[in-house]
């Protein structure tokens, strides 16, 4: 069809971009015409009247116009190795100072005379007004005045090297030229009924609005349409599992009680009710598809252990997948430890541990005892998805960390058994209400408390220039007998991010700052032995301080670690730090978090002062969708399907009730999209989601 070749043209073939900006294009995910009118501004600027420099105000945002009269940059005094670029702008009212850290490549920008359109926050420093790190857009041509400035501008997400002024103007040449061939495939009776826009008219006022009342018009039509379509896949898949036939098992037994008898503490009140739901799915006919939500050292992983036993117990095997080397011998130890405790019914449970570094021998071996039976609990990574790996009869699959997984990887493994039972766990967890709603196709269990014992972590957010005090305080708790871990964004060294480095850093900790101390570091890169024998060491307390990168993210768990220090906070995401901080406080003693960063964007400023704040994950996780916005938050890895580009479910809860009402009315009345009025939804739909069409799409 003519329509869809016009949307699938590569963007190197649009008006000025070539491919040298294709590929830059390419690198946030425009490949196509199609992708191009999906990639939707972040945010909007008012140019229609710029506030004058002279009637700034601190504490505010502001756009504002002028020319740069001053310009310069210089190494931090205060911070070795900073970079600081310096202009000063005047619009003929007043001036402002306008600095950037770390970025030296911006002082080959600015010219002085250059005309240039700034946004960002207000402030007064050494008694002057100046704008830290503001973003901005350098006027080059005053012929192109009807894109950039006198109206309503989107402002995008750019790669270096493409100017905003550019993605403006290919974006405009794209709609004037392909906006024509654009069929709305949301189906007209439910565009009526909730009052929405059409397609073109919407693409065009969400990147070009004639003023904020049709944006927000346009910006309601897309949001409803990216729920409406992330919410089909998920009902025609649980309507699908509603079919199939499961296993029944035995949920009560010697096995499950002596378990439980012999654990080293009691299971919360809360764990209990989320296991009552678990032997309830467990022992019906239907497929069980539970998704397990709690925070980070809630107790999941004993919940699992449980569900696994009532498998075993039943004559069936068990599977846990996680996603790396380290969590998986981290279960196997833990749950091994566990099944200690048992007396004489440990001698029911084999347990395996299969990941990619075994060797060929030891590996072969655990093949055969997984398919003969032998083996009824391995526990492994990516390596359980492999072919080679057959099971006897497998009854239960558990994913833990499902975020790591693409969707086609968690649906390998219960492929390798009879409809098993399949509990997911996260440790990002998101209010019940909103769960239900974007995890459609999956039931859903909640573990609301913390074991009893474990204290709160305390979380202070510090500058750079602190980092006296702060060895002094690591310092203290080592010489309390307490441990340190310390994690950097990055490996090595790179002099585009002008970040610090693990390798960097961990040379000066250990020759200089706790030259007295033994002093380790940890990376991904790292063989797996050697990352074995280093935490074996550190949980040993043969190492006070782990320099580490975020390989510490998932499952690592020491009880003597009383410190965390993330440096460059800024660069992780707000769950990620999460999850760092609940790497500590696992023990009987007082915990504190110290984030390191001198962020001045109103982002890293929400993110961190979130962290400082909160320290319960649901909240944590509201705020990271305030902050990031759906698409990050429930990218295609997390949640399997679409990415929210638009759409935020936080904020939008009724718009996302009243599309997955549409969406199941629709089904209902036509459950496979063969209707003459669905069949331009029906190829959408396969389009974004080939993974389903066997599966779902198909009558």
């Amino acid at each position: 069809m003519l329509r869809d070749y016009a949307l699938n043209t590569p963007v190197q073939y649009l008006k000025g971009v070539g491919p040298k900006k294709a590929k830059l294009l390419g690198s946030i995910g425009i490949k196509t015409v199609e992708d191009l009118f999906y990639y939707f501004p972040r945010r909007y600027e008012d140019r229609k009247n710029f506030t004058p420099i002279a009637n700034l105000k601190e504490g505010e945002f502001y756009s504002i116009k002028g020319e740069v009269i001053v310009r310069g940059s210089r190494q931090s005094k205060r911070s070795r190795g900073m970079s600081i670029v310096e202009i000063v702008v005047s619009d003929n009212t007043d001036k402002i100072f306008c600095v950037w850290f770390n970025q030296r490549y911006l002082k080959d920008y600015f010219k002085i005379g250059q005309k240039l359109i700034l946004y960002g926050k207000v402030e007064r420093y050494a008694g002057r007004l100046q704008m830290s790190s503001p973003e901005f857009e350098l006027i080059q041509n005053e012929e192109e005045a009807s894109l950039q400035w006198g109206r309503i501008v989107g402002i995008y997400t750019l790669p270096q090297g493409i100017t905003q002024r550019t993605m403006r103007k290919i974006i405009k040449d794209a709609l004037d030229r392909y906006l024509p061939y654009l069929n709305d495939f949301l189906p007209y009776d439910i565009r009526a009924r909730n009052n929405l826009l059409n397609l073109p008219r919407s693409l065009l006022n969400i990147h070009f609005p004639d003023d904020l009342e049709i944006q927000k018009d346009a910006h309601r039509r897309l949001s409803f349409e990216e729920f409406f379509v992330f919410q089909l896949p998920l009902l025609l898949r649980k309507s699908k599992i509603k079919e199939k036939k499961g296993l029944i098992h035995q949920v009560e037994g010697e096995l499950v009680s002596s378990f439980i008898k012999g654990l080293p503490f009691k299971l919360t009140y809360s764990q209990l009710a989320v296991l009552a739901e678990i032997k309830q799915d467990m022992a019906s006919p239907k497929c069980m598809q539970r998704l397990l939500e709690g925070d980070v050292g809630s107790g999941k992983t004993v919940v699992a252990a449980i569900a696994v036993l009532i498998a075993i117990q039943g004559g069936y095997q068990a599977a846990i997948l996680v996603p790396t080397e380290i969590l998986a011998k981290q279960h196997y130890e833990k749950i091994g430890y566990w099944l200690s405790n048992m007396g004489d019914e440990k001698r029911r449970i084999r347990l395996g541990l299969l990941t990619s570094s075994l060797d060929k021998k030891t590996k072969g071996k655990l093949y055969q005892d997984i398919k003969d039976g032998t083996v009824n609990l391995v526990i492994g990574t990516h390596a359980l998805l492999e072919e080679t790996v057959e099971f006897k009869n497998l009854g239960l699959v558990v994913i833990d960390e499902q975020h790591k997984f693409g969707v086609g990887q968690r649906a390998l493994l219960p492929q390798k058994g009879k409809n098993p039972d399949i509990l997911i766990m996260t440790a990002t967890p998101i209010p019940r209400t909103l769960a239900i709603t974007l995890y459609g196709d999956l039931d859903i269990s909640v573990i609301k408390e913390m074991p009893p014992g474990r204290k709160p972590i305390t979380t202070k957010w510090i500058t750079s220039d602190k980092r006296e005090w702060l060895y002094g305080f690591i310092k203290e708790n080592i010489l309390k007998g307490r441990q340190v871990y310390i994690v950097y964004p990055i490996i090595e060294e790179s002099y585009n991010l002008d970040l610090l480095s693990a390798r960097q850093m961990y040379r000066e900790l250990k020759e200089n700052v706790f030259k007295e101390f033994k002093v380790e570091l940890i990376h991904g890169r790292l063989k797996e032995s050697e990352q074995d024998r280093i935490m074996s060491s550190f949980k040993k307390g043969e190492i006070q301080v782990l320099v580490a990168t975020t390989v510490l993210e998932v499952g690592i768990d020491v009880d003597n670690v009383s410190v965390m220090v993330i440096e460059h906070a800024e660069r992780f995401g707000l769950s990620q730090l999460h999850q760092l901080r609940g790497r500590i406080g696992r023990g009987i003693y007082d915990s504190t978090c110290i984030l390191v960063s001198d962020t001045n964007t109103p982002e890293g400023i929400a993110r961190l002062s979130a962290m400082v704040e909160y320290n319960d994950g649901f909240r944590i996780a509201e705020a990271d969708l305030k902050i990031r916005g759906p698409g990050e938050f429930f990218g295609s890895r997390q949640h399997g399907l679409c990415e929210l580009k638009i759409a935020n479910p936080l904020t939008q809860m009724q718009l996302l009730k009243k599309a997955r009402e549409e969406a199941g009315r629709l089904l209902s009345i036509d459950p496979h999209l063969n209707a003459r009025q669905n069949i331009m939804l029906k190829e959408k739909l396969l389009q974004r989601f080939p993974e389903y069409e066997k599966l779902m799409l198909v009558a």
